[in-house]
């Protein structure tokens, strides 16, 4: 017995996971340069999570987002 749900989506597209990829390598070195008192590079991650937003963001609005034509989900 098969049937096709329709989900509204958990963020599974081009956008979401290269916003949340460069993110986690931001917190990452952040807190390994917290860790070791880089204040410097601390602040740098701290930049690189908002480069990680924008760039979600600005994949979204070039259409790789969850409802963007360039989007095709693929079935399970």
């Amino acid at each position: 017995m098969t049937s096709e749900s329709i989900e509204p989506g958990h963020g599974h597209s081009p956008a979401a996971w290269t916003a949340v990829v460069i993110m986690l390598v931001a917190f990452t070195i952040g807190t390994v340069a917290f860790f070791f008192s880089v204040v410097w590079l601390v602040w740098a991650s701290a930049a690189l999570v908002v480069v990680g937003l924008l760039a979600g963001w600005l994949l979204k609005r070039a259409g790789y987002g969850v409802d963007g034509p360039k989007y095709q989900p693929k079935g399970h």
